[in-house]
């Protein structure tokens, strides 16, 4: 599984940049762009409730758990030998 988030696109639906997420959540800028492009390897949770608050959101709405490429691989092999059975 991958944790990826979604606030590129919440930002997007807000119209805002990343300036004015940092000034309305007192966040660094090189936080909320390293969570924009995807490149953070952790957030904190104090970082989350500042752009749940933010953003008038839950959790739920910022982070997103998938499968992982191989992970859907395997998932369509092992169905694939369950039909052949």
């Amino acid at each position: 599984m991958i944790v990826r988030n979604n606030l590129r696109v919440l930002m997007a639906k807000k119209k805002v940049n990343i300036k004015d997420v940092s000034e309305g959540t007192d966040l660094s800028r090189k936080s909320i762009s390293k969570m924009y492009n995807e490149t953070a390897v952790q957030i904190q949770l104090d970082v989350l409730a500042k752009l749940c608050k933010y953003f008038d959101c839950g959790i739920e709405d910022i982070l997103i758990l998938e499968e992982s490429p191989s992970e859907e691989q395997q998932d369509e092999t092992q169905i694939n030998q369950e039909s052949e059975l």
